[in-house]
């Protein structure tokens, strides 16, 4: 799940980079969670008139989350390559994955992802590495601190949610929050056929899927563990740029790649077995007891 999750972002950061010459990175990102938040609610359809107050504040922490995780990590990506960027953002998850840890060989695979990571951001992305805008490498800071963010707050959605339902809510709140500052261009680009396709793909490829896939995976994953295996993204960021955006990289991030994967498979084969629970059931209206 982790991995499709990784596959298909970048695939979907791929195609949104193209969209940012045409109409900038935040109508780009408020795009991509409205057509996110449209498929996931038309799939779902949740009661959100059930919801109690505890489960409504998680949904809105986690569409702050998304909200601000994807607009920085956007206005990075127009700056410096995919790959930097992502490794950039990765220092989020990673530093929650270290202080979530209880055991010494956690912190030994923490300590490979890092190696790895730094190595790819210092080597691994050909020549224009050396010169990377400074505002970008802070968008991509910014974006990793909300990528933390997002992590705790989609397993407290998972657990307080079965189902999609919370996850299509949160998107559709940040889809919201961010419409003051992208709507005008958002707006714009919707009057131009030839970019919808590109604006779908976007949202699929970069949210439906992967927080599907990562909500699915929380749910058998604590934090720590799902940081660390998301140590994935920056080796299939880098690909992914060189693949589909042309951004080169040099032998030396082909080795921290392989610290990285070393790390993410290291810290999934030592991991203790879970004991799995159901999470607790969506309240809805009281006289038909329907779950969502």
């Amino acid at each position: 799940m982790v991995l499709g999750s990784c596959i298909s972002l970048q695939l979907g950061a791929a195609c949104a980079a193209q969209l940012f010459p045409l109409i900038g990175p935040t109508p780009s990102t408020l795009l991509r969670m409205a057509v996110a938040a449209v498929v996931l609610l038309a799939l779902t359809r949740p009661r959100a008139r059930s919801l109690t107050r505890q489960q409504w504040r998680a949904v809105v922490l986690l569409g702050l989350a998304l909200a601000a995780m994807n607009g920085f990590f956007y206005a990075s990506i127009a700056r410096i390559p995919l790959g930097t960027a992502v490794t950039v953002e990765f220092l989020g998850p990673l530093a929650l994955a270290a202080l979530t840890s209880r055991r010494a060989r956690d912190f030994a695979w923490v300590a490979l992802a890092l190696g790895g990571v730094v190595l790819l951001g210092l080597t691994g992305h050909g020549p224009g590495t050396s010169s990377l805008d400074p505002v970008g490498v802070i968008f991509a800071l910014v974006a990793g601190g909300f990528w933390a963010a997002y992590i705790l707050a989609n397993a407290r959605v998972g657990a307080q949610a079965p189902g999609l339902g919370g996850l299509a809510l949160a998107t559709a709140v940040g889809a919201l929050l961010l419409l003051p500052l992208g709507g005008l261009g958002a707006a714009q680009a919707l009057a131009q056929p030839g970019l919808l396709l590109l604006i779908a793909g976007t949202g699929v490829l970069a949210s439906v899927i992967p927080y599907s896939l990562e909500l699915s995976a929380l749910r058998r994953l604590g934090p720590g563990a799902f940081g660390v295996l998301l140590s994935l993204e920056p080796a299939v960021a880098a690909l992914a740029g060189w693949l589909l955006l042309s951004q080169g990289m040099h032998l030396l991030g082909i080795v921290a790649i392989a610290l990285v994967v070393t790390a993410s498979a290291g810290s999934t084969l030592t991991r203790a077995p879970l004991r799995t629970t159901e999470p607790p059931a969506l309240v809805t209206t009281p006289p038909n007891h329907h779950k969502e």
